[in-house]
């Protein structure tokens, strides 16, 4: 049976499992039936650029049908809870045509975040990655995004808790880690963990090996890479152009 996941561009450099893999036509996610949401999901900026014009975000959240109703979130989960749908892949990534933009809000590529986390410094670190991608030296650049649960603290839940429902729990953290392909053939990795509350720190702060993402995580990051070991150590956020 043929791998559907394996002839994706974005997993070139790796793709980690999960309970369902997700194929959709500009990003690939690996959905959690546990966690009610994506472990994660898999990019790259912007593949098929054609020009400086962008479409309006569209707005157009909706379940994702594929997964199982058992595991699947619903409008209504977010409703009144005090928490954004947020983006994994941003909206503000995949905006070329309609389709790339309308793919970006499937409720399967969501996660619950406060507001003052998705609308301040998470935005912030999005717009860093597309600064990295507009350099001319990138080729291309791969991203992998997803939650992670501390459960040492009190996890927080939202949606529906009885027979006719599900619950979501709220991640602790997130994490986005950057796999850069260079020109001159080079690639570079960097690392990010940040709380999912309001945050005051630079985004060097945020930044952590790649090595610590995955035991934090659980996921094993950009598996399919052969020659020289690449460094999975922590990088500065300045280090990115």
């Amino acid at each position: 049976m043929l791998d559907r996941s394996s002839i994706k561009p974005e997993t070139r450099y790796g793709c980690p499992a999960a309970d369902q893999i997700l194929i959709n036509r500009f990003y690939t996610v690996g959905y959690s039936y546990y966690f009610r949401q994506a472990k994660w999901a898999l990019e790259i900026i912007d593949p098929d650029k054609k020009d400086l014009e962008t479409v309006e975000r569209l707005d157009n959240f909706r379940p994702d049908f594929r997964v199982p109703k058992s595991f699947r979130a619903d409008l209504s989960d977010y409703r009144r809870s005090g928490f954004d749908r947020g983006h994994l892949v941003a909206s503000a990534d995949l905006n070329d045509e309609d389709i790339q933009n309308s793919e970006t809000f499937l409720l399967s590529n969501m996660s619950p975040q406060t507001p003052a986390f998705n609308r301040q410094k998470w935005r912030y670190l999005e717009s860093a990655v597309r600064k990295l991608d507009a350099d001319e030296n990138v080729l291309e650049t791969y991203v992998i995004t997803g939650p992670i649960f501390d459960f040492g603290t009190s996890i927080s839940m939202i949606g529906k808790s009885d027979d006719n429902g599900i619950s979501i729990p709220v991640p602790s953290h997130f994490f986005k880690c950057i796999l850069a392909e260079k020109r001159n053939g080079k690639l570079e990795m960097w690392a990010f963990e940040m709380k999912n509350d309001r945050l005051d720190g630079d985004l060097d702060s945020y930044s952590k090996s790649t090595a610590y993402i995955e035991q934090r995580a659980g996921i094993v990051l950009w598996n399919n890479l052969t020659g020289p070991e690449i460094e999975k150590e922590k990088k500065n956020i300045r280090d990115l152009w």
